[in-house]
């Protein structure tokens, strides 16, 4: 489906299934489209940028963020899944400490636009090409062996037990909450998505949703449009 077409807001893109529920994940998602990511201007969220970075400066310091509240919940929920979130940081606080050393990154106007959506609300936002990704994905834990193709990285076989997002072909398209698959990235030729904000136990909805409302805002400055955002019942 191209750019100016209208995309279905109805229907359900994301099931959260038990084995994940159990680990008190919660998410949101939306659907939005609009032109192709190599037909969009890269200067259009520089204000934003720039506004974002103002606000983390007067909010957080480097020696203080661990101490935030939405940084222990991700903290303590990596330390449960067996990631030691001093060496594998959540993205969002990653992208957070980034920002307070004033390197945030620049990688297109969609992504960026996640990104500036997942440091400003403390929640990990990803974002997938739906012309790659066959919907419904399923939240859900490993058998063990499944493969898994990350982006930058080499593929590689999962243990049992690890929460990943697995689309209708039975790919894993995203280990929860922090890597997601080269197979259903964002790319130059993206006119749709799934955007989904991941939440870990401590993380409330409302957080959830309000992250990807941002996240649709920054998208209507890139021309695009989106779909009311929806939180997944838990339990």
């Amino acid at each position: 489906m191209g750019a100016g077409r209208s995309v279905g807001c109805e229907g359900e893109l994301v099931i959260l299934e038990e084995g994940a529920s159990r680990l008190g994940v919660s998410v949101a998602y939306t659907v939005a489209w609009g032109p192709s990511v190599s037909s969009l201007d890269q200067g259009v969220l520089d204000a934003e940028v720039e506004r974002l970075l103002e606000e983390l400066r007067g909010r957080y310091s480097l020696e203080g963020l661990r101490g935030d509240p939405r940084v222990r919940a991700y903290r303590d929920f990596y330390w449960r899944i067996g990631v030691d979130p001093t060496k594998t940081r959540p993205s969002s606080e990653a992208l957070v400490r980034r920002g307070l050393r004033g390197r945030f990154p620049r990688i297109n106007p969609l992504v960026d636009a996640g990104n500036v959506a997942s440091a400003r609300h403390m929640v990990p936002v990803g974002l997938y090409d739906l012309d790659s990704l066959e919907p419904p994905a399923r939240l859900t834990v490993t058998r063990g062996g499944e493969e898994f193709k990350p982006i930058g990285g080499r593929p590689e076989r999962l243990p049992p037990g690890v929460p990943v997002l697995v689309d209708s072909r039975g790919r894993v398209v995203h280990v929860y909450p922090h890597r997601d698959s080269v197979e259903t990235a964002v790319k130059p030729s993206t006119t749709r998505i799934l955007a989904l904000a991941a939440g870990v136990p401590g993380i409330p909805g409302e957080a959830l949703l309000e992250t990807l409302r941002e996240l649709g805002r920054l998208l209507s400055l890139l021309g695009w449009s989106s779909c009311p955002p929806r939180l997944l019942p838990t339990g």
